[in-house]
């Protein structure tokens, strides 16, 4: 075992044996620190997807959180030193080590190793109308952050562009923000292109032939007859999260048979509208929109956002 090595993470020796390391062989820590700095992405990522769970279970508690974030320590530890996920080899070439083991990439950097494709990646859940509309403006595509964290961080974040969305719709932003979340499963399963990136795409709308502006084809679930079928189908990418909350705007204000929808003056009868004239397959998609609307947490949010002056 390398001397800077801790097989458990309360080994609290590890950090001043690895400085005594580095000052004796720094191109033999450096294989070290690069893993150390994996086991830490490694527990960041744990702690983000405990963290995306939406409301505690039953038997939540002090003690029990606890007890699972040393579990999730002592795991980040042990998968760094059994294999890893690659990206300590990635590392050691930026920091200017060999780290050409069988699972190098050659020429990557740490953002081209994100930008990698996730195998059995998350698929939409259903298709919709499409009609084209215009095509995306040069000062969306400059990059923004592409995960939304937890279901908090996705409504606190998408509320102003929502906002704006859901004036020009006669509508409220929470129900605009509760479609979007049935359609990504609160950000975490977007529509993504070949290279990993996101697509911005919340609400699943299709890019037919007249659609002008970047596309992606993805594996995809249809209700025909009731009944989920799996189809591939082409999907609407965008440059922002604005511009797709703009462009579902202009998406359903373009289209003459979401004329009912439009009309509707409350939430459920908008949602309901816009199922009955073809806008999902899915033929529990309202009741899905509104079972997202009425959990406390996403009523606590909301009312939080609105009470802070946010109000359309």
């Amino acid at each position: 075992m390398y001397p800077a090595d801790a097989s458990i993470y309360t080994d609290f020796q590890g950090v001043a044996r690895l400085k005594a390391a580095a000052q004796a062989d720094s191109a033999g820590a450096l294989d070290e620190v690069a893993r150390q700095f994996e086991g830490l992405f490694m527990q960041m990522m744990l702690k983000s997807m405990r963290d995306a769970n939406l409301s505690e279970g039953l038997l939540d508690n002090d003690q029990s959180r606890f007890y699972r974030d040393m579990y999730d320590q002592q795991l980040a530890i042990h998968v760094t030193r059994n294999g890893g996920l690659g990206l300590a080899d990635v590392l050691k070439r930026q920091l200017g080590g060999d780290g050409g083991g069988a699972g190098a990439v050659s020429g990557m950097t740490l953002n081209d190793y994100r930008r990698q494709p996730v195998a059995g990646a998350s698929v939409p859940t259903r298709a919709a109308a499409s009609t084209p509309t215009a095509a995306p403006s040069p000062r969306d595509v400059s990059p923004e952050p592409e995960e939304l964290g937890s279901p908090g961080e996705f409504l606190r974040r998408l509320w102003p562009l929502a906002r704006e969305a859901a004036a020009k719709l006669g509508q409220e932003p929470d129900v605009l923000l509760a479609q979007a979340a049935l359609e990504t499963g609160w950000g975490r399963n977007m529509i993504r292109t070949p290279d990993g990136a996101s697509s911005f795409n919340l609400f699943g709308i299709k890019a037919d032939s007249r659609w002008p502006g970047q596309r992606v084809t993805v594996p995809t679930l249809e209700f025909e007859q009731g009944v989920a079928v799996r189809r591939k189908a082409t999907f609407r990418a965008y440059g922002s999260f604005a511009e797709s909350f703009r462009d579902y705007a202009d998406f359903v204000l373009t289209n003459s048979r979401y004329r009912p929808a439009l009309e509707a003056g409350d939430g459920r009868i908008y949602l309901a509208s816009l199922q009955e004239s073809g806008y999902a397959t899915d033929p529990r998609y309202a009741e899905k929109i509104l079972a997202i609307l009425e959990r406390p947490e996403t009523k606590q949010v909301i009312e939080y956002l609105k009470s802070a002056g946010h109000r359309p």
